[in-house]
């Protein structure tokens, strides 16, 4: 059996417990342990694997858990110690996105695995969503021949519900731009590599943390823009979108729509046809982002069974979340001079 440990319990912990408790039903998998230092968080994590053992310190976990993985579901400034100390004892990693928050974290993480070879998968969970991934098919394929453009948003509300108010700690957090902002970076880094041109506008909050960002990328001749906002206002509904169009037609992507997915061809411009719809959710499972939890499902079955099965992991590594890190650091360093 797979032994898994899941270090912070809070709102993505939770739902990569759920998820795990989903891949259970495939595999021969099990969360065994759990670290908090909120009582209430691991009592209601025990829930659903009410034989883990608890540990209010996630390095005591890594210490003294009997894991093969571990899950890092932490604050981001925290992922890197965490992930190398697994690393140091050949203990498998999925650390959350972004996988650490500065260049010479990225060096420390990127160093331990090439010395250890310990497998790691950074939680760049939009690969696995429905919708990007017929992006990327569409892509890879030409489906509808090359790629001309692209734009893609990621709209929200502020976050308030952070440890601590961690998301608004420009050293903990990296901002928008770190925090939600790198889903799409990672994912157009993902289709497209290294933009050859950017240009950069941020907006602030009065305490001068950037809560609004709106990049402008030139790949080759794709011309690329990404949009992240924690809007002032906590209660703004949150949406993703993207709208990409090639020679031959038009994908356009809106979560809160349905269907979520429509294609749209130069003879059609005015009749859009649904490509694809939400997919049900099951009645025990809380609607987590988007289309719900299943993403996440798909993720951690791709991490588990890379585990199980001994193969490589080749979605979402160590490289392409240090990638994306050092793209929105570049977009930072740009914007400050």
């Amino acid at each position: 059996m797979l032994h898994i440990g899941i270090i912070g319990c809070g709102g993505m912990g939770s739902t990569h417990n759920k998820a795990y408790k989903s891949a259970a039903q495939k595999h021969d998998v099990a969360v065994v342990a759990l670290a908090d230092c909120r009582q209430e968080f691991l009592d209601q994590a025990q829930l659903t694997w009410p034989q883990a053992e608890t540990y209010t310190n996630g390095i005591d976990l890594i210490n003294k858990a009997h894991v093969d993985a571990v899950n890092i579901c932490l604050p981001s400034h925290m992922h890197t110690d965490h992930a190398v100390r697994a690393m140091e004892k050949g203990i498998a990693v999925l650390i959350e996105k972004p996988v650490c928050i500065t260049e010479d974290e990225c060096k420390r993480l990127l160093e331990t695995q090439a010395k250890i070879g310990t497998p790691v998968m950074v939680g760049h969970v939009l690969r696995f969503f429905d919708e990007y991934a017929f992006l990327k098919k569409a892509f890879d394929k030409q489906l509808y021949g090359e790629l001309l453009s692209i734009d893609m948003k990621r709209l929200g509300g502020d976050v308030l519900w952070g440890f601590e108010d961690w998301f608004h700690d420009e050293k903990k957090s990296g901002s928008v731009m770190l925090d939600l902002h790198i889903h799409d970076v990672d994912f157009l880094h993902y289709l497209l590599g290294n933009p050859d041109v950017m240009e950069i506008e941020t907006e602030a909050f009065p305490s001068g943390l950037i809560n609004h960002v709106v990049a402008h990328y030139r790949f080759a001749s794709v011309r690329a823009s990404a949009e992240g906002l924690w809007d002032p206002s906590p209660n703004r509904p949150f949406e993703a979108s993207f709208t990409a169009v090639f020679e031959k037609g038009k994908l356009s992507f809106c979560s809160s729509k349905n269907p979520s997915l429509t294609l749209t061809l130069p003879v059609e411009n005015d009749n859009p046809q649904p490509l694809m719809r939400f997919a049900p959710l099951h009645s025990d499972i809380t609607d987590v982002t988007m289309t719900g939890l299943d993403p996440y499902c798909k993720e951690i079955n791709y991490f588990t069974e890379c585990l199980i099965e001994g193969k490589p992991i080749e979605q979402a590594t160590l490289q392409d979340g240090v990638d994306a890190v050092r793209l929105v650091l570049k977009e930072q360093n740009y914007r400050k001079s």
